[in-house]
Order: structure tokens, then sequence, then C-alpha cells
């Protein structure tokens, strides 16, 4: 019998947890990553286009995953979980237009529910986006793109308003940026609306590959180019399908970058080489190997001395913003200078002053040290970074603060680097996107535990 996914909005969690690591060891073992977070709740959004209800494979049990569902339950979906990685979403059912005010900040997915409900009902409102504090992500990009499809946007005190009075349009739009979210939100509108759409400057990521291949099972009509242009034509309905959900390339480049920067030996499963892209050069020329195992798994482990690196960050097929944190820690242990320059957000450092603790010399600078075109030259943010090593990481007394999703990965490299015993707080940001990991890393010969922080006092007798 299908259970429903439980609705734990409101709801807090009374126990606050931390990682306890005993580091200084290679990491060796094999690992499977989750499905991919950056795809799953797009995919989810995009199941209420369909008619009939969608099946959803491989889906990570995350935390944000969770925060989805229960908006779309919300709204009157019916979400049902198969077994642990497998859900059923029915968008039959679906008889709200407003997303509850609970909702406000958790994660980016309201933003994408304005566009994709706004073909259902008239009049949508959702509340202000949250996600990660690591720059402005601004909504404009949606907003506009709403617009141009013939819809009328207001912003509240509590979020976002569109209204339509006739049905949407197709249209040309070009994107100031390849936003990856913005390139999501032109297919959600785009697939339903009359006549033909090009979405120019579209982003390219796997992910957004990933959704036009689930559009298409849907019904839609969607023309890739070699470039960045995306061409939809407009059709009358969508039904529902059934869809796996890639492995997370993100978390994958974060377990290569254990397995190097540990000097261990680490087989990920579940990940397909070629959404890896570009991660997989950087890797071998700061001295990294790796092979393939089968089509979906890869070993990875240190080839050779470790090498300094230039490493600038740009949307794919460049360097993905999420794998410099985790390759920061890798470059900590390189002989020499490297430099990595952040083109993607502006306030993305912040976790070096954790590392810097443990041993790492860093020093951030507000020029552009690279040759990227860069959103941020001469606006004083401090984007990018020189990284000095190798340097040994050492355990400290303090906690290590998790500061942000990405970040956190970063963290327990470091920690598992660093000789002594770390604690590292704020796991609910690292647990939003991948969930416990502790058993996942455990079962290689990483010495970590989740533990309750602060550790209960105990009674006097």
């Amino acid at each position: 019998m299908m259970k429903s996914m439980p609705n734990t909005a409101g709801t807090s969690q009374q126990t606050t947890y931390a990682y306890r690591i005993e580091g200084g060891y290679p990491v060796v073992g094999e690992i499977t990553c989750l499905g991919a977070k950056n795809f799953a709740t797009k995919a989810m959004v995009a199941a209420l286009l369909g008619e009939t209800p969608t099946i959803l494979t491989n889906v990570p049990p995350i935390g944000d995953v969770q925060i989805t569902a229960e908006m779309l339950m919300g709204i009157g979906a019916r979400v049902e979980q198969l077994d642990e990685t497998t859900l059923l979403i029915d968008p039959t059912t679906v008889n709200a237009s407003t997303v509850p005010l609970a909702q406000s900040g958790s994660n980016r997915a309201p933003i994408l529910l304005l566009g994709a409900l706004l073909h259902r009902f008239e009049r949508v409102s959702v509340p202000v986006v949250g996600g990660c504090q690591i720059g402005a992500r601004k909504v404009d990009f949606h907003l506009d793109a709403i617009q141009r499809f013939g819809g009328v946007v207001q912003e509240t005190p509590e979020g976002y308003t569109a209204q339509r009075v006739q049905p949407l349009r197709g249209t040309h739009i070009h994107l100031p940026y390849p936003s990856v979210g913005a390139t999501e939100t032109c297919l959600f509108l785009s697939v339903l609306a009359e006549g033909r759409t090009l979405i120019s400057n579209a982003a390219i990521e796997p992910e957004i590959f990933e959704l036009i291949t689930m559009l298409r099972s849907m019904g839609a009509i969607i023309f890739t180019s070699p470039g960045r242009d995306i061409r939809v034509e407009g059709v009358k309905r969508l039904t529902g399908t059934r869809m796996t959900v890639l492995g997370d390339r993100i978390e994958a480049a974060s377990w290569a970058s254990l397995a190097c920067a540990s000097d261990g030996d680490v087989t990920v499963h579940g990940i397909r080489p070629d959404s890896l892209g570009n991660f997989l050069s950087y890797y071998q020329q700061v001295g990294g190997g790796f092979e393939f195992v089968d089509a979906n798994s890869i070993r990875f482990f240190r080839r050779r001395k470790l090498s300094p690196a230039i490493i600038e960050t740009d949307v794919y097929p460049g360097f993905s913003t999420d794998w410099q944190q985790p390759f920061a820690v890798l470059l900590t242990q390189a002989d020499g200078i490297s430099i990595i320059h952040e083109t993607v957000y502006e306030k993305r450092f912040g976790y070096l002053k954790a590392l810097n603790r443990l041993g790492a010399r860093t020093q951030l600078t507000t020029h552009c040290l690279g040759s990227v075109p860069c959103r941020y030259r001469d606006m004083n943010y401090e984007h990018s970074a020189i990284i000095i090593g190798p340097t040994p990481f050492t355990a400290v007394d303090e906690e290590i603060v998790i500061p942000d999703l990405r970040a956190g990965l970063a963290y327990v490299i470091a920690a598992a680097i660093a000789r002594g015993t770390s604690v590292i707080t704020g796991i609910h940001f690292l647990e939003r996107g991948y969930g416990n990991i502790v058993p996942r890393l455990a079962a290689m010969n990483l010495k970590i535990e989740r533990i309750p922080y602060p550790t209960p006092a105990v009674a006097e007798v």
C-alpha cells in the first residue's frame, strides 16, 4: 500500500546534531551518489504541468525534496512515497494557486512554481525565495520572463504574484546571463504557451538537458542547438511520465576531492562521467587520477604530488561554482600558489576562514584574478582567492560552523584530512542537500559520527 508523504510543515527538530570527525587518515572505500538535488526538486515542479501523475525514481531522501513536497501538498497536489527513493506526484488534485507563506525562504522552488502554475490559474502567488546566503540570487530574470510571455507580475511584502488575462503566448527571450533557474522558468512557461518560443543564452547544464528530456517525455516539443538556443513549440496538454533522477555531479566531485586530498582511494557509484565535464581535466591537472569502473562508476585517487592550479568558475561547461569549495581544500595540499576566481556568486568564500583556522593559508581580493568575463569586476566584492600550499591541517578545539550547503562538504573533507578530532555544527545546511551522509562515509574508513550537540549534561547522582 502506498503511503502519502508526511506533511511536516511548521514542525521543528528538537535535538540539534553535529558531526564529530577524527581525521588524518587516507579515505578508502566505495560510496554511491544520491540523485541530484538540482534536478530532483525541479522535476517535482515539472510534474505539475502534466494532466496525469508522474513517477520519479532515484529521488534523494534529503531536506530540499521534503520541503518541495510540502509546497506541492500545500497547493493540493498528492505526493506519495512509493519507496525510499520513488515519488508519485499527482497534479490532478491541485486546488490552490497560493503557495503557503510557511514555505517562505525555504528554498528556490517557489519562484519556479510561479511560472508552472500560471498555465493552470489566472492568478498565482508564491512567498519570497530562500536558499544559502552566498550572494544575491535575484529573481529579476524569472519575473521578466513571465512578463514577456504575457503575464503581469507584482511584488508584495510576502512574495510575488503573477496574473494573466489571456493564455500565455510564446516569445523570443534573451537571458542577460545563462541562469539555470531562469532557463527552467522559461521552459515551464513555454511548453504550454501558444506558438513558438526561442530562449537565447540559455543555461546548458546537464540538469537542464535532463529537464528537457523529461518535458519531451511528457509531450513537449523542444529543440536544442549546438549553442545556447532552445526552441519550443507550445502544445495544448502534457501528460505525466516516469523519470529517473541522474546522479549528483556536485557530490561526486566532492568525494573525488576527498579521495585526492586525503591521499586515499574512493570509488564513486551512481554518476555519469559525462556529467562531470571539465572537472576531470582540472582534477588530473592538480595530480588526481581516475579510472572508469563501469558506465556509472569512477575510481578516484592521487596519481602524483599535487600541483597548484588556476580555477575560474563559470556556467556549464565551465568549472561549476559548486565544485570550488571541495576543490579549494584539495588545493591547500598542493605545492605552490593556486587561484580561484569566482564569477557566478559574489559572496562564496566565507568558508575559507574556517579552513585558515585548520591551517590553510588563503587570502581574498576584490580583483578579478583570471580571464573569464566577470560580472563583479571593479565592484569591490572579494571574489578571488589565493591559496598557498601545501599546509597540513590540524583540528581545533572550537566547533566549525557550516555557513551554507556546499561549504558543508568542504568542511567534512577538511576535517577528514586534519589530524585530531573536529566537531562540525550547522549540519542542517548540509543535510538539506545530502541527507545524513554519516552512514555512507563511515562505510569507508572515515571516522565520523553524528552526535547530539551540545552534548547533553550528565545528571549528578
